[in-house]
């Protein structure tokens, strides 16, 4: 893999700032349901690939994957997520870091243990590794969001979790 002079968060930063540019114009498009688990049938733990992460309401597609620079284990994935007025993300954690930002709507991020916090277009948010969290569309239009992933390559993204308050 090739090196590059800039610290990683730098490259990343960049990275998600041209994907966003030029992907905000598709991130409302959603997909059918894949026959992998799903947000809807997958019990709590269950390893689900971020494609596979749909239920009603709510809709996830990778739609960038690249290696990161100096590690061979890791990747970065940045996910495009279309949330329906009233519907949410299913509970769920990652094996790694999540950042994100809203680009049309807003949101409540929930996760466990914490106060929920809104979240409006044009702002953005994190998770650490582990965090159990949910999306909320609290608005009556519907929500775009691109969310980025540091995690092991080659393993699963999303894990699902009990629903909590």
């Amino acid at each position: 893999m090739k090196q590059y002079p800039y610290p990683l968060s730098l490259t990343l930063l960049a990275a998600a700032a041209a994907l966003l540019a030029g992907c905000a114009a598709s991130v409302g498009a959603q997909t059918a349901p894949t026959t992998a688990p799903s947000a809807s049938t997958a019990p709590a733990g269950t390893p689900v690939p971020a494609a596979g992460v749909s239920r009603p309401g709510f809709d996830s597609k990778p739609i960038y994957t690249a290696g990161v620079s100096g590690d061979e284990q890791k990747e970065v994935v940045m996910i495009s997520v279309a949330i329906a007025p009233g519907a949410s993300s299913p509970p769920h954690t990652h094996p790694g870091d999540c950042v994100g930002t809203v680009v049309d709507g807003q949101i409540e991020l929930r996760a466990l243990g914490k106060d929920a916090k809104r979240v409006q277009a044009g702002e953005a948010f994190g998770n650490t590794r582990g965090t159990v969290h949910q999306f909320v569309n609290v608005g009556d239009k519907p929500v775009r969001m691109i969310t980025t992933l540091v995690v092991d390559k080659g393993k699963p993204r999303t894990m699902m979790q009990p629903d909590f308050k």
